[in-house]
């Protein structure tokens, strides 16, 4: 121990003291062959490299190791020692690795997903059949919920990743882009603004009761963002919990909603809802991806991950 380490008492990280787990290894088929030559093969490594090996080990514990002689390399009484210890190093680690596979196993099993209701209506179905292509033994659970649901499943760790429709990564999560949405006015073939001849002011949309979605929503957070500069939002006419229940509303012509487009694409497209052009506000989103900060994703987590981007 050197003067410094004596004078504070403390001592080399047992990382510098103990030889790394390919030396030990080799000096364990060192003693198995009977030859350092023998020995280098097995391991995947050079002769001169493992002679190179033997000698730091040599070094770093202070004793003589291996006896080489042109009939081969025996191991020094000091050697098998040695060896002994390394061989239940060795086993301990060959227990460890088992010990993490399994673990990896038991991760990459399952995976948890929460999302906003337009992403896993809409993308998501996609996303897990190319998933389910690379890992068909990868059970999947969707949580689906608004927004603000989505970030406490996270936080609570009740999800392995989640994807959220707000306007910002939600406190305590960290995430990435993985699409880009707007919102359109949409409303029935029957209601007045179906025939307008020019788009809707924005003060007129916030001033007028629509069929909106829940507070905690990707799409009510960014609407009443939208509007918040022109009065904000009226009093809902009616205030759903699912996209698919502000579709049926508007359809029956209860009243104006605003849903996502990717959400309306198939009603527009048969006219059983008509769009409304809006000027003068900003209706656009971004799709996120996100998870517990500090904690990127994992296993089949990373994967779908990957696919959203592809």
């Amino acid at each position: 121990m050197s003067s410094a380490s004596s004078e504070s008492g403390m001592t080399a990280p047992l990382s510098h003291r103990v030889p790394d787990l390919g030396a030990l290894e080799l000096l364990l088929a060192v003693a198995r062959h009977g030859s350092l030559g023998r020995a280098a093969r097995e391991v995947g490594i050079t002769q001169p490299a493992a002679s190179s090996r033997i000698r730091s080990m040599e070094r770093q514990l202070g004793v003589a190791l291996v006896d080489r002689s042109p009939r081969g390399s025996r191991l020094t009484d000091a050697g098998a020692l040695v060896t002994d210890w390394a061989r239940r190093i060795v086993e301990a680690a060959e227990a460890f690795d088992v010990g993490a596979q399994a673990l990896r196993g038991r991760r990459d099993s399952r995976l948890r997903v929460a999302a906003s209701m337009t992403i896993a209506e809409y993308l998501l179905p996609g996303w897990l059949i190319a998933l389910r292509a690379g890992r068909p033994d990868t059970a999947v659970s969707l949580l689906a919920g608004n927004s603000a649901a989505v970030a406490e499943r996270l936080l609570a760790g009740e999800a392995d990743l989640g994807f959220v429709e707000g306007l910002a990564v939600p406190e305590g999560l960290d995430g990435a882009v993985v699409a880009h949405d707007r919102l359109a006015v949409v409303a029935s073939p029957s209601h007045p603004w179906a025939r307008r001849r020019r788009p809707l002011e924005p003060g007129e949309l916030a001033a007028t009761p629509l069929i909106l979605r829940e507070r905690g929503s990707g799409t009510r957070q960014v609407l009443d963002s939208a509007l918040s500069a022109h009065g904000g939002l009226a009093q809902p006419l009616l205030e759903l919990a699912s996209t698919t229940a502000v579709k049926a509303a508007a359809v029956s012509g209860a009243g104006p909603a605003v849903l996502s487009e990717l959400a309306v694409a198939e009603e527009l497209a048969s006219r059983r809802l008509v769009a409304i052009p809006v000027e003068g506000v900003l209706l656009r989103r971004d799709l996120r991806a996100v998870w517990p900060t500090g904690h990127r994703p994992t296993g089949p987590a990373r994967d779908l991950l990957s696919l959203t981007r592809g």
